[in-house]
């Protein structure tokens, strides 16, 4: 009888935590889209969330640890939006489609947020800089999508390593083409990604036909031993 009290206490303090954590996660989201991240701290976030200071910091530690907080809900979300889209779609042009879309949909409320982030991108020992240790986890998770995306028939084995490296740099790029985009819906950014995985779907093909093909394997080759000796493939 007293272990089954125990056990339901421990699963509501378990519920309850869960619950605080998601609020404080929620909240300082919020106030880095509404006030900027430098200029936000834990004792505001605290104060939004309606906790403890020291509450906030038994959650995560730095506002850095909410910011990696909010990488893993976007990758999650990415995840779940691509394996639903992704239904009953083989045409390659049309599965990166869906992946580089719906990626920039997931972030396009952010953008300022992400602006910010991404004066970290130089700085190799910043934990929030996209190509630190620190996003180690997140880089191969997006990397994982877009693995999953080209999973077709018909594409050569040096590209399937290759490809999903070259489309997280790609649309990286895109994010960053989103930050800037002051067009409504940032439709300029959907039309870039449009034209350039409509350029990249042709060379795909063209580089697999039987003529063409003995001619790049060469460089595809030397280009996946490149990514490879520097631990991108």
């Amino acid at each position: 009888m007293f272990k089954e009290v125990s056990n339901g206490s421990s699963s509501s303090a378990k519920g309850a935590g869960e619950h605080t954590r998601a609020l404080i996660l929620k909240t300082a989201l919020e106030l880095f889209r509404q006030r900027g991240f430098e200029v936000t701290t834990m004792r505001d976030i605290a104060s939004a969330a309606k906790v403890a200071t020291g509450a906030a910091y038994y959650y995560f530690p730095s506002k850095e640890a909410i910011v990696s907080a909010y990488y893993d809900q976007v990758q999650r979300l990415h995840a779940d939006k691509v394996i639903e889209y992704l239904k009953g779609k083989t045409a390659l042009r049309e599965r990166l489609g869906v992946v580089f879309h719906s990626k920039l949909e997931i972030v396009k409320d952010d953008r300022r947020f992400l602006g910010a982030l991404f004066r970290y991108t130089g700085d190799s020992e910043h934990p929030l800089s996209v190509f630190g240790k620190g996003t180690q986890s997140q880089r191969t998770q997006s990397m994982a999508i877009f693995r999953e995306a080209i999973s077709v028939p018909g594409l050569s084995d040096e590209l399937q390593q290759i490809l999903p490296a070259a489309l997280w740099l790609a649309h990286l790029g895109m994010i960053l083409s989103l930050i800037y985009d002051e067009s409504e819906g940032q439709k300029k950014t959907h039309k870039l990604v449009d034209g350039a995985l409509d350029l990249l779907a042709q060379a795909i093909d063209l580089s697999s036909t039987v003529f063409v093909r003995p001619f790049v394997q060469p460089f595809q080759t030397k280009v996946l031993q490149m990514l490879q000796d520097s631990g991108w493939a």
